[in-house]
Formats: structure tokens, C-alpha cells, sequence
């Protein structure tokens, strides 16, 4: 079964690649890719060990993090190809690197542009979560639905991503916090986030890049657990896409509730 196959693969790369030196990394282990933009031995040799095998599974092209970083056409595939993976080896890189659990290994299957299957694996925490577009979301195999959130912003508890964001988007989120229950920073790691948006940590999560490796999984495994991923004006998440800011909620109605101050 393709969903097994993906998650054997994802976690035998973090047993090989990236668990070992959780807490170990030596210094020449640890680079620079771009400015304030971290990447270990971990992140490559885990996506060299699960690209050939998923293209086993199913031969199409491999958008990997730093296959992409070391080469931008790749993300051509992505409005080109009929089918591609996405692979994100060791997202919350910089949380890894400093010795903090909230990491993740990542990988979703697209379609004619569209997410059909997404994976994300928390090996410190022993979580592993699929989703099947119209198969719904498991979580260490037991399907998992997210309850709907209150509309009240004095009840939703949420994220946002505000380092790329421009001054006035940053003015936005300063004025919108005080209003909700809990709002913070998020947790540095996509997919920690996302799967805290899953398990009811938080009502909604505010991202502002969208670039496909750390969207891809998330927003599949969110909307097959009955929440809402669009981006702020409304549109549907695709992994091509290059526009910005991404609200995932827990339903349309805290996304609704949510948008109107953030946006």
C-alpha cells in the first residue's frame, strides 16, 4: 500500500540520516544555505535516501528543499509535470540544530496540481501522520477529526509566521493579538504546526511563505481532518503557488473569524 511504502521510507531516513545526531551535531555538521537559513548533513542525506526510493514507488519527478535550493528549476515540475512528489527532509531545521524536539520529515504527492496523499513524521515524538485526498487524516493509524472551532476570537487560540511578512502585514498581527485567547510566533517547523492545528493545540495558523514542501502535506492532512486551508483572499492552496499568506483553520468559521484581523 502506497501510504505504508511513503512512511516506512520517511521513517527509516530519520532512523538513519537525522535521529542519530539529534542532539550531536558537530559544527562542520551545520551550514549556512542563505542568510539566517540553516541546513545539516541531516537534511541532505535523509532527502538523498528517500528520493530514489519514492521514485520506485512512483516514477516522477522529486521536488525536494535542497535539491530545489541547489537547483530553482526544479520547482518547474511542479506546473509542468502530470505528477511529482514533494519532499521536505528535516523541516524545522534551526529547531533541530538547536537541540529543541519541534522537527519534522515531510512528503506529499501531487497530482494534475492538486495534493492527493501527504505524510509528516515527528520521530521525537513517535507521530507519524497520512492523509489520502477523500480517505481523511490518521494519526499512528487511528483517524483523527478535528472538532470545529469557536467563531469568538476571544476563544481561538492561534499561530502566525511573521518573518517575511512586510511592516504593515506585522502592524496587522501586533493589533489583531490581544484579541484572541492565545496567539503566538508558531514553532519554527511547519509541520509542528500543522498537526497542533490537527490535535486541537490550536484553532488556526497563519503562514506567510508558501513554499510547497512545508505546505503541501499539512494543508492536505488539515482539510482531510475537516479543517480549512485557503489562502487570505479566499483561493484554494496549491502547491505551485507562488502568492502569499496561507490561513489554515480549525473550520471555515474560526478561518472566517481569524481572516478578518489578519488579513
Amino acid at each position: 500500500m502506497l501510504i505504508d511504502a511513503v512512511t516506512r521510507i520517511l521513517q527509516e531516513a530519520a532512523e538513519a540520516a537525522i535521529a542519530p545526531r539529534f542532539r550531536g551535531l558537530a559544527e562542520a555538521e551545520v551550514f549556512e544555505k542563505s542568510p539566517g537559513q540553516l541546513v545539516t548533513v541531516a537534511d541532505r542525506e535523509a532527502e538523498d535516501m528517500i528520493t530514489p526510493r519514492l521514485q520506485a514507488l512512483v516514477d516522477v519527478p522529486v521536488v525536494g528543499e535542497e535539491a530545489a535550493a541547489a537547483d530553482p528549476r526544479l520547482l518547474g515540475a511542479l506546473r509542468e509535470a502530470p505528477a511529482v512528489w514533494v519532499v521536505d527532509p528535516l523541516d524545522g531545521t534551526a529547531n533541530f540544530v538547536a537541540g529543541r524536539p519541534e522537527w519534522a520529515v515531510m512528503a506529499a504527492l501531487i497530482r494534475d496540481g492538486v495534493t492527493v496523499a501527504g505524510w509528516i513524521v515527528r520521530p521525537a515524538d513517535d507521530l507519524v501522520y497520512e492523509g489520502e485526498k477523500g480517505s481523511g487524516t490518521w494519526r499512528n493509524g487511528i483517524r483523527v477529526r478535528r472538532a470545529p472551532a469557536s467563531a469568538r476570537l476571544t476563544e481561538l487560540r492561534g499561530a502566525a509566521y511573521a518573518r517575511f511578512m512586510d511592516p504593515s502585514a506585522k502592524a496587522r498581527l501586533r493589533a489583531a493579538a490581544p484579541l484572541f485567547a492565545e496567539f503566538g510566533p508558531g514553532a519554527s517547523c511547519a509541520g509542528f504546526d500543522y498537526t497542533r492545528l490537527i490535535d486541537g493545540e490550536l484553532d488556526f495558523v497563519l503562514f506567510w511563505r508558501t513554499l510547497p514542501w512545508d505546505h503541501a502535506p499539512g494543508t492536505l492532512l488539515v482539510t482531510e481532518a475537516g479543517g480549512t486551508a485557503r489562502h487570505l483572499d479566499g483561493a484554494e492552496y496549491r502547491p505551485a503557488d507562488t502568492g502569499r499568506g496561507l490561513l489554515n483553520a480549525a473550520g471555515d468559521q474560526s478561518w472566517h473569524a481569524a481572516r478578518q484581523l489578519l488579513s
